[in-house]
């Protein structure tokens, strides 16, 4: 009789049909899923982006699944060979207790730099996931920021002009491949920089009827967001969650979801899991806590999907791609950012509340 751990070891480096037809128990297959995960870095990384790709990941619905997706895409991408920054813009917290990041008042955050004077650099916090993966936290202090944030001229792009300087500072060996943007659950002036600031929208989406009633409103607000701040932004990615199969109306939702936005949902579904939900009170995500979970599988295979879709994509000028230099950044209010496949070829970048005083 073949040797259990012998099989384990040996379905790293096999075919994953042959696999499947040796494993048919579901022991046996949550063990070789657990296996693949843990062992990630034996196997074939997933492609680099053809840019860095800033993704927001948006919806004004609570639950539906933004801040796990966010921990969960962030950690399998990292796992699998890319770098990842993750940025709590929820004033929560809730992306920082999962990935293990201090997040008490006082700490360095993202408040710090949206309404203070810190950069990026300054508020990065490693995480324990992975070395490829970092953390910029969100505190309660981020609850007042939209306050204090409305008489900042050029309000909406703090973000933007943050990430972006952030970007240019950092040697090329060192960019991210991806940074993910988490949002509040609410379209305010948060939930705008975040728009303002991504290349790109993923919508995590509840298989429940609920979810779709506000899922309009928020294509709206990309729509207004697209036509007067930020020509680049597209929602390219719908990401369907809490899927219970034991229910038509999951089935519903999801055909229906599929039916109006095509190619744009990934094929990975994620299902409801209660080891999702247990995660985060170990300060961990799915992927590492219970990698053979049905949880984790479906990340990573979201995650997979999500690169191999990213490794098309033509560099934007606005952002370098990794390993390129990177040019001369913003200096006066004359200068522009050009954003491809729109009508308008340039749009003018606000000053910044410094550049206004001076």
């Amino acid at each position: 009789m073949t040797d259990p751990g012998q099989r384990l070891r040996s379905s790293l480096t096999a075919e994953q049909s042959a696999s499947a037809v040796e494993f048919d128990s579901p022991i046996a297959m949550e063990a070789l899923r657990a296996t693949q995960v843990l062992h990630a870095a034996d196997q074939e990384p997933f492609p680099v982006p053809g840019r860095i790709r800033v993704i927001t990941i948006a919806n004004q619905k609570g639950g539906v699944g933004k801040t796990t997706s966010s921990v969960n895409l962030g950690v399998a991408l990292a796992l699998y060979g890319l770098r990842t920054l993750v940025i709590d813009l929820d004033p929560q917290g809730n992306t920082s207790t999962a990935l293990g990041v201090p997040h008490s008042v006082g700490t360095p955050s993202v408040y710090d730099a949206l309404v203070g004077d810190s950069s990026l650099a300054e508020v990065v916090h490693p995480t324990t996931a992975t070395p490829l993966l970092s953390c910029v936290p969100a505190t309660i202090d981020l609850a007042g920021a939209e306050i204090e944030l409305v008489s900042v001229v050029a309000r909406e792009y703090r973000l933007r002009r943050a990430i972006e300087t952030h970007l240019q500072e950092l040697p090329p060996e060192q960019r991210p491949h991806y940074v993910l943007i988490d949002c509040p659950p609410s379209l305010g002036l948060l939930t705008l920089n975040a728009l303002v600031a991504g290349d790109e929208v993923l919508i995590p989406i509840q298989c429940e009827y609920y979810a779709l009633e506000g899922l309009g409103q928020l294509l709206n607000n990309i729509d207004l967001v697209r036509r007067h701040l930020n020509p680049g932004i597209a929602v390219r990615t719908i990401l369907l969650t809490m899927y219970d199969g034991r229910t038509k109306l999951a089935d519903q939702v999801a055909e229906e979801v599929r039916n109006h936005f095509g190619s744009l949902v990934l094929d990975a579904v994620i299902p409801r899991n209660v080891r999702v939900s247990e995660a985060p009170g170990y300060g961990q995500s799915v992927v590492t806590y219970d990698p053979g979970s049905r949880g984790s599988t479906s990340y990573v295979e979201a995650a997979r999907e999500l690169a191999h879709r990213g490794v098309a994509l033509p560099p934007l000028p606005s952002r370098p791609t990794p390993g390129s230099p990177v040019a001369a950044p913003v200096g006066s209010a004359t200068d522009v950012v050009a954003f491809p496949d729109t009508d308008a070829a340039t749009v003018p970048v606000p000053p910044s509340s410094e550049e206004n005083k001076a």
